[in-house]
């Protein structure tokens, strides 16, 4: 199981992983933080980026918050570090 902290920037122009902010991956969603909106357009697209199932990832901690923590299922924090700078390469 990996751990990934993130800090999200709501209502973008498009949903992008930007890059490392300190110990944070920063991720920008167009979706605007009303109704867990972001929440689900963060899960999606950590998801489609890094290839991992929508299933097996859950918000630890930072739900109502630009700071948050998910839980990844099925994968170490070596493998979750190499998948992401994989998807940031091939942006």
């Amino acid at each position: 199981m990996a751990r990934l902290h993130l800090k999200v920037v709501p209502s973008s122009s498009r949903d992008q992983i930007v890059g490392w902010l300190g110990k944070a991956l920063k991720v920008k969603v167009k979706a605007p933080p009303e109704k867990g909106k972001a929440n689900a357009a963060v899960i999606e697209l950590i998801a489609s980026k890094l290839n991992i199932p929508c299933e097996s990832m859950s918000i630890i901690s930072g739900e109502t918050s630009p700071v948050k923590v998910i839980e990844i299922q099925g994968i170490d924090d070596h493998q979750l570090k190499q998948r992401i700078e994989e998807a940031m390469n091939s942006i």
